[in-house]
């Protein structure tokens, strides 16, 4: 057995430019834990190599080889006096920190083990030093830093969950916000596909007026994809709707009141005549407006905000009703269902009945009212309509089925509507256009020398009776009926209608 030889003496001390042999690759790579003096002198100089990237070129240690130094007998000369592990733990100390009881790499996630020392002659990586180092030195350890590192955190350890985003009333804030200070390219949104960029609009700024909204469409001001767009064109997802600068009032800052909200919703749910998670069906009133306007301070719409959720989002309106017209209306509680039973209106999937008091008996009992209506007053949202011709500009199409059910002395009829498409005021204005006008309407009755009968109130007599839509969701059909507003069904009686007696409007076409 031989003894140490001095570090930089002899021949087994210089690099000969031979690779470390198999053994020696293997007990610095995996760390075996034979006592290093069992190692030849050449061995031990090739592992040296291989594990710092350079020979040892140091003269003898003082004291001579075998003589201790200050005190302490002499190391195997395997290595530097000190290992990467000492090094990390003194200054883990100087800097307060107790790095005693780990490794100063245990904490590293999916570390990998040092990669096996190459045959050829090669400088590695400071991390490859670190890691062989420890790994020859402290080869016990390995295997609690490994499980250290792998275990699950503590619960108080875990990283925060990420804070919530903005409500969609804080949404609604920040765009109106942006769309007073200048420009905005707002992009439609997956559930927003189909809808009108007028009801888009509406939907995104609802402190905008609705009538304001169709000014901006007529006049230009609002493109899509760069294009110039109209009050009834439809959107897809992915579309960029450019809005113009626009100056609004800054909605005053009113605390809600309880009391007032908790009476809006009772009041919306004693309406209701159906309900799901989906959708609602609401029994709408004479006289309460869908939709806010100019002086219209109580609606449809704004009683809604009391069903908001804790998100700020409330039930939607599909579609609209008159003012004056009582009956079904629709009411979605999602933006999808929202977008579902919007596009089953606009493919007709949906079917509507209404019951109205009309001056008069026709002389056909049933039959089919074809025309185009344009209106009046292009910058009136509420304008009467006229039947226009074809081709005429702002001209639609409108279509309407009709029956006969009952009548009162050839003095007024029951008439009961089917209407295939829903253009505004398209049953007032059929009614009149065949003769025999609404009773109670005040923009389209112009019958002469006519007197109302005692006893009937001068009051819109339009019932949205019937409605059968798909269900956003299942896509089966929903069926309501609404009964009689109180003006009606006293009229009802006074004229000896029976409300049950069989409607044949059932049997008309669906188109």
């Amino acid at each position: 057995m031989t003894g140490n030889p001095p570090r930089g003496g002899g021949s087994a001390g210089k690099g000969s430019g031979r690779g470390p042999d198999k053994g020696a690759g293997k007990t610095v790579g995996k760390g075996s834990g034979r006592p290093p003096a069992a190692k030849s002198a050449a061995g031990k100089a090739a592992a040296g190599k291989a594990a710092f990237g350079k020979s040892a070129s140091r003269g003898p240690r003082a004291g001579g080889p075998g003589k201790p130094r200050f005190g302490r007998p002499e190391r195997a000369g395997t290595g530097p006096r000190s290992s990467a592990l000492d090094a990390a733990q003194r200054a883990a100390q100087l800097r307060g920190d107790d790095a005693t009881g780990r490794s100063p790499w245990g904490e590293v996630e999916g570390a990998e083990p040092a990669p096996r020392p190459a045959r050829a002659p090669r400088r590695p990586a400071p991390e490859e030093h670190a890691s062989t180092e420890q790994t020859r030195a402290e080869p016990s350890r390995t295997k609690p830093a490994i499980a250290r590192a792998t275990r699950p955190r503590p619960a108080d350890e875990m990283p925060a969950p990420l804070a919530e985003g903005p409500t969609r009333r804080q949404q609604r804030a920040a765009a109106s916000a942006t769309l007073a200070s200048g420009v905005q390219t707002l992009t439609v949104e997956t559930d927003e596909a189909g809808m009108r960029i007028d009801r888009f609009l509406t939907a995104r700024f609802p402190q905008l007026p609705f009538a304001r909204v169709q000014s901006i469409v007529r006049k230009g001001e609002l493109r899509v994809d760069g294009k110039r767009a109209k009050p009834n064109d439809r959107l897809e997802p992915g579309m960029a709707v450019r809005v113009p600068p626009l100056k609004l009032d800054q909605p005053a800052d009113r605390p809600r009141n309880p009391v007032r909200d908790q009476n809006d919703a009772e009041y919306i749910r004693s309406l209701i005549l159906y309900e799901d998670a989906d959708m609602m069906v609401l029994n709408k009133p004479f006289g309460l407006a869908v939709q806010g306007g100019s002086g219209t301070v109580r609606h449809v719409d704004g009683l809604l905000e009391a069903l908001a959720g804790p998100d700020g989002q409330k039930p939607r309106l599909v579609h609209r009703l008159d003012k004056d017209t009582a009956g079904c209306l629709i009411v979605a509680k999602t933006r999808v269902a929202a977008a579902t039973l919007a596009k089953s209106f606009r493919s007709r999937a949906a079917r509507k009945i209404y019951w109205a008091l009309t001056a008069g008996v026709p002389r056909t009992p049933q039959g089919r009212v074809s025309t185009y209506l344009v209106k009046e007053e292009p910058t009136d949202a509420d304008a009467r309509m006229r039947i226009a011709q074809h081709g005429e500009e702002g001209a639609t199409h409108a279509l309407t089925y009709y029956a006969t059910v009952d009548q009162a002395a050839q003095k007024v009829s029951w008439l009961s509507f089917k209407p295939v498409t829903g253009r505004t005021h398209q049953l007032r204005a059929h009614a009149a256009h065949i003769g025999h006008p609404i009773v109670g309407d005040p923009k389209y009755f112009s019958v002469e020398n006519w007197a109302l009968p005692g006893g009937i109130q001068n009051r819109l007599h339009l019932l949205a009776r019937r409605i059968v839509i798909p269900h956003p969701r299942t896509g089966k059909p929903i069926d309501v009926s609404a009964p009689l507003p109180p003006h009606m069904a006293q009229s009802w009686n006074l004229l000896g209608f029976d409300a049950a007696r069989y409607d044949p409007i059932v049997d008309a076409p669906e188109a």
